[in-house]
């Protein structure tokens, strides 16, 4: 007796995921819709990848990947999801960099702020550090197209020593979200991102005072740190950078609630070659 084939499954209406999804809360439900329906390669990938994001997941472990500054950033469940408000972050440094820079991505997540800054500069050396392994997997297949290199472990640590003293860029997209203020976050970050890249202690800047406090022993003379904060942390995240040697000073995007603290290091002495020259 032969067995007819099981009927492949029909595509689920576009007007079908937009009901669906606004019905669970999703905001730019048509938005999201229109992702979810060019992503999915079949009708059942479709209609599965739709059960997840109105289960509460965020869209872009959903999706895969999130665009950031205009590249499609792989992001593993699991995985701090880039914010489009730090693209401004990466925009601050791409200005501040030099020819064939020293990058250093601290707390890196997906490396999409690294992999964002080696699209945007020439032959720039690349290093991102997170200490989440899932993080760091991530990292490694967004960066290979800078040719950067990736390293687990907690902030400098993993870095290979010869980089001291070299750094002209450091990015640190350290968590700065205060403890007491996490169960505050809304649950697509609360639940599916880990809490090693949210958590920023008891007022939101304990992991930037430790990058504070070594970043002059790893940038080059005349080297920046960059770091995302919020408004009202400012004032103190800038203290922090000026205990350490570094002179600050803060940019912010209103448009996309972007706060960016910098702190530049001293510039190099001019050698005694230079003092000859100009007759000092």
């Amino acid at each position: 007796m032969s067995v007819s084939p099981s009927p492949l499954p029909l595509p689920l209406p576009r007007s079908v995921v937009v009901t669906r999804l606004r019905a669970a809360g999703c905001v730019f439900a048509e938005d999201e819709a229109q992702l979810l329906t060019t992503t999915a390669r079949t009708p059942a990938e479709l209609a599965a990848m739709v059960d997840r994001r109105a289960a509460g997941l965020p869209l872009e472990h959903v999706l895969g990947w999130a665009e950031f500054c205009g590249l499609r950033i792989a992001v593993d469940p699991g995985v701090f999801v880039p914010r489009r408000r730090t693209e401004f972050l990466v925009r601050q440094a791409a200005a501040l960099a030099p020819p064939r820079a020293v990058v250093v991505d601290l707390c890196c997540g997906s490396g999409a702020v690294g992999a964002a800054l080696g699209a945007a500069l020439d032959r720039a050396e690349l290093y991102a550090v997170d200490i989440d392994p899932a993080a760091v997997r991530c990292a490694r297949r967004n960066v290979a197209a800078a040719g950067g290199q990736v390293y687990e472990g907690d902030l400098y640590e993993p870095l290979p020593a010869a980089l001291r003293g070299r750094v002209d860029v450091l990015l640190a997209n350290v968590p700065y979200v205060p403890t007491d203020q996490i169960e505050l976050l809304p649950p697509e970050a609360r639940v599916h991102e880990p809490r090693v890249a949210l958590d920023g202690g008891s007022d939101g800047l304990d992991v930037l005072r430790r990058v504070t406090a070594a970043a002059s022993l790893w940038l080059a003379p005349g080297g920046h740190l960059l770091f995302e904060t919020s408004e009202r942390q400012a004032q103190e995240a800038v203290a922090a950078v000026a205990r350490c040697g570094l002179t600050p000073r803060v940019a912010v995007f209103d448009e996309l609630n972007a706060t960016i603290v910098i702190g530049t290091g001293p510039a190099a002495p001019p050698s005694p070659y230079e003092n000859a020259v100009h007759g000092a």
